[in-house]
């Protein structure tokens, strides 16, 4: 009798015959040592942008927080709870990670929904649509905008970065080691159909494409 899915199972069997093999002895040292990951990535659930995968890393070298479209509440130490904001105080002040990436995607589904506040909620509840208030402020910077829908879908998913960029800087413990320089904060945009890697500039937040040999 089987308690998973069989797709699961099915892939935690090439897992342990293939991956685990290889990398066995580095699992056993991270059991062993616990985890020492320099970067936190901050992703979007979306099935199709995994950022392990990505960035090819191996085990134990991304820490990796995700939520609908990538989001980054802004610092509130309320009695409410705050997923997003404990992983990213256990990853600055307890993993001490040097630097942090806020990466998006093509075709995310929380954008689209923030695009469209007047559509009917997937639940009575409507979490998504509470969550996705959040991208409210980078949402009204294209408002009058004459872009098409594919135009504005991916101007807010790039907007939306810098914002959540900005938010990660309310946080007192990221403000103040990256003004020591010992943390930075990135962006990145990944075009599921194409494959491409877009970085946002710190200056100007352009994002270009990375030059690859």
């Amino acid at each position: 009798m089987t308690h998973l899915p069989e797709r699961l199972l099915a892939g935690y069997r090439n897992f342990m015959a293939s991956r685990y093999t290889i990398e066995s002895q580095r699992y056993q040292a991270l059991a062993r040592e616990g985890q020492k990951p320099e970067t936190m990535v901050i992703a979007c659930c979306d099935s199709r942008a995994a950022p392990e995968t990505i960035f090819d890393a191996g085990p134990g070298e991304l820490f990796v927080v995700r939520n609908v479209a990538n989001l980054v509440p802004p610092y509130a130490p309320d009695d409410q709870h705050h997923g997003t904001s404990a992983a990213l105080e256990f990853a600055v002040q307890s993993l001490k990670v040097k630097s942090i990436v806020v990466m998006g995607h093509g075709r995310c589904g929380g954008i689209g929904a923030a695009l469209n506040p007047t559509a009917e909620p997937l639940s009575p509840g409507d979490f998504i649509g509470k969550w996705m208030g959040l991208v409210a402020p980078a949402a009204a910077a294209l408002a009058g905008n004459s872009m098409t829908a594919a135009e504005r879908q991916t101007a807010l998913e790039r907007i939306s970065i810098r914002f959540q960029v900005e938010n990660l800087r309310s946080f007192p413990c990221v403000k103040i080691l990256e003004d020591k320089g010992r943390l930075s904060l990135h962006g990145a945009w990944f075009d599921i159909e194409r494959g491409e890697l877009w970085v946002m500039d710190p200056k100007t937040g352009d994002f270009e494409r990375p030059l690859l040999d």
